[in-house]
């Protein structure tokens, strides 16, 4: 006990490290209990970290700030248009399309999988498959329930939908405008003195900065490449495909590795063991392999590198505790940690040792 309550003295007698602890403190709490009712703010701030840089870039050509927000702005509303009214119904559509295909690719499937039995009778048993089968049917029938059900017909998701689309756009532009207002109001509830919590900020901010952008580019990249290999390859329902294969980037390793089998089971249906599927798997792998070893490091130049194992801790632990912010953000928040340990006031005998 004597040795917590020394710890606890030496430690947090620094009223640095107490704003830091603080601010920490509020704003995990903020967004546990509160993430929720704030998540338009919360994919405003996102979005206004994606802009910033294209807002600085004009600055930099001598624009006025005002200006600069003004174009960029208008120019992410168009995007989000496009994205909205040409992308998302042609996905939807081949969503559907692919829902009602299910029973046909469960019968092909079926087929093939009964003859398992027959090659290796020592390895499979027919009642095996037959329950396999059946759980797998089950399984689809379940989520072409669901997938069938989307509808914005109710209240409530009518409102949740226009609430994003009056609120987001509103607060990403104010967030561009009043940036530097924004911060100095934040700041002062700081002590003066906060050269930790300044410290931590600054890596941070960069770090998250450079993550949104980068992750933005790199969907982008993957799914347009993709897209483009899975229509000359004339694979069905490419442009769904393409989008899933984008959104995957999200989560590094395992959305590859999740995505890969629809992509897979999709030209097996369409294909089977044919030439064609061989050559699209190896486009495909291609695409995975250049994502990994060629994009991620350029795009993610500058943000600070995790072990394999931390992100995918990060990735469990905050996607547990946040979802889909969680998992989104769970390489910034990874670096938040480190650069917490990093900047927290070290014993001069650790010190010494390091």
């Amino acid at each position: 006990m004597n040795l917590i309550t020394a710890w606890f003295k030496r430690t947090f007698s620094d009223p640095q490290v107490i704003a830091l602890t603080l601010a920490l403190l509020v704003g995990f709490a903020v967004v546990f209990f509160f993430g929720a009712m704030l998540a338009p703010v919360l994919a405003s701030l996102v979005i206004a970290y994606l802009l910033e840089g294209l807002v600085s870039l004009g600055e930099g050509s001598g624009m006025p700030r005002l200006v600069a927000v003004i174009i960029v702005f208008l120019l992410f509303i168009m995007f989000v248009t496009l994205i909205i009214f040409g992308v998302m119904p042609l996905a939807f559509q081949q969503l559907t399309e692919l829902v009602q295909q299910t029973p046909a690719m469960l019968a092909a499937g079926q087929k093939s999988l009964m003859r398992l039995p027959e090659l290796y009778p020592d390895l499979v048993d027919s009642n095996q498959i037959t329950d396999l089968i059946n759980v797998i049917k089950a399984e689809m029938a379940s989520f072409a329930q669901r997938v069938l059900s989307l509808s914005a017909s109710s209240v409530v998701g009518l409102i949740t939908i226009l609430v994003y689309f009056i609120l987001v756009p509103l607060l990403v532009f104010f967030f561009l405008k009043d940036k530097s207002l924004i911060i100095n109001w934040l700041l002062q509830f700081f002590p003066s003195n906060r050269g930790i919590v300044d410290q931590v900020w600054k890596d941070v901010d960069v770090q998250i900065a450079n993550y949104v952008r980068g992750k933005f580019w790199e969907i982008t990249i993957v799914g347009v490449v993709s897209y483009i290999t899975f229509t000359f390859f004339g694979l069905n329902y490419a442009l769904l495909l393409a989008v899933l294969v984008g959104l995957s980037v999200i989560i590094p390793y395992i959305g590859a590795a999740v995505v890969t089998v629809p992509v897979l089971i999709v030209a097996w249906f369409q294909w089977g063991w044919g030439g064609e599927f061989i050559y699209l798997t190896i486009a495909y792998l291609i695409i995975q392999a250049l994502n990994g070893n060629a994009l991620v490091p350029l795009l993610f130049s500058e943000v600070v590198n995790l072990h394999p194992v931390a992100i995918i801790v990060s990735i469990l632990l905050f996607g547990g505790l946040w979802g889909f912010w969680g998992v989104f953000f769970a390489i910034p928040l990874g670096t938040l940690v480190k650069a917490v340990l990093t900047a927290w006031p070290k014993r001069p005998d650790r010190e010494a040792v390091t």
